[in-house]
């Protein structure tokens, strides 16, 4: 019984033993390294493990570089993949960019890929350029015709300066501020029909690559097209708005004049409220006057007859005035 108990307890530990050798050392990946003639020692293989990296990415992106004749320390791949990069897609760079020519060395590879960029398709774009399409462009010449135009333009990748060089976003702005500058100082709209290469000439020499992370190759126009009459439209909006102008100061003059010709009929109408008040004194003051003896029966009949000739006097007068108005009027 106590040898039964035995032999399985060796089992279990021979099996555990064999666990732990091939989870620390992958003899298949081992020997694939071995006939690639990419020379690690079983010590190393072990220490990936101790420090969680996956052997199987450095040996199999080693062995790969080694296929293509770069040399490309194991020590310097597992520091990138635990600084956070893309092992195989540096190596795939790499050798992509010793095949094309490119002088790319694995710092920079390395440090383009921990800047967040895509080191691959940064190769890829350095052998093979892109084209990048703008949006439509809308600008207005000296004439006041509005213009709309799309451009292409062709970039290539500049290797050194894709670490801290600007995006595409800027290439499209830079090219959209080219494309409105240049129709903008164009005197008619028709210039820039005739001759849309006058724009790609125009922004390809104001260098607006610099700064960023691409070569700009040719700025092609796509598409020309004439759009509004904006000079037309903001004529328009000028004379309406002066037109509503000049109405609102017609309104306050014309309430200006209302306003004081209601205050002058005021004033009429006080002062006829005086004169009437002052002709209803005119009795009590006669009546004051007979009371206190000042004024007599006979000085009031005078006053009646001199008030009596003065409006026989203007009546007189307004018949002899009456035959001339009619004259005129039958003359006119």
């Amino acid at each position: 019984m106590v040898d039964a108990v035995l032999l399985l307890v060796i089992v279990v530990a021979v099996i555990v033993a064999l666990f732990l050798f091939f989870y620390f050392i992958p003899v298949g990946l081992w020997i694939s390294a071995l006939a690639a003639r990419v020379r690690i020692g079983i010590g190393e293989l072990v220490g990936m493990r101790l420090r969680r990296v996956p052997p199987r990415i450095i040996l199999g992106s080693q062995i790969s570089a080694t296929k293509a004749g770069l040399a490309i320390p194991t020590s310097f791949l597992e520091a990138h993949y635990l600084a956070g990069g893309h092992v195989e897609n540096v190596v795939t760079a790499l050798i992509a960019a010793d095949k094309a020519g490119i002088n790319l060395t694995t710092e920079r590879a390395a440090a383009i890929d921990l800047a967040g960029r895509n080191v691959l398709e940064a190769v890829q774009v350095s052998v093979n350029p892109k084209v990048i399409s703008t949006p439509m462009v809308t600008a207005v010449a000296k004439d006041g015709i509005q213009v709309k135009a799309t451009s292409r333009v062709t970039v290539r990748a500049n290797i050194d300066r894709l670490v801290g060089g600007a995006g595409e976003e800027t290439i499209v702005a830079r090219v959209g501020e080219g494309i409105v500058t240049t129709i903008g100082s164009s005197e008619t709209h028709k210039a820039v029909l005739e001759n849309p290469d006058l724009i790609s000439k125009t922004v390809l020499g104001k260098g607006l690559d610099s700064g960023t992370a691409y070569e700009i190759l040719s700025i092609d126009i796509a598409d020309v097209d004439v759009g509004d009459n904006i000079g037309a439209k903001l004529q328009t909006d000028q004379a309406e708005a002066d037109l509503k102008i000049a109405r609102a100061k017609a309104e306050e003059r014309r309430a200006m004049a209302v306003a004081h010709e209601q205050e002058m009929s005021a004033r009429v109408v006080e002062m006829r409220a005086r004169v009437v008040e002052a002709e209803a004194e005119v009795p009590r003051a006669m009546a004051e006057a007979f009371r206190s003896g000042n004024l007599g029966v006979m000085d009031y009949y005078r006053m009646q007859n001199i008030q009596a000739d003065t409006s026989m006097r203007e009546g007189i007068a307004e018949t002899e005035d009456s035959p001339e108005e009619d004259t005129d009027r039958g003359d006119a």
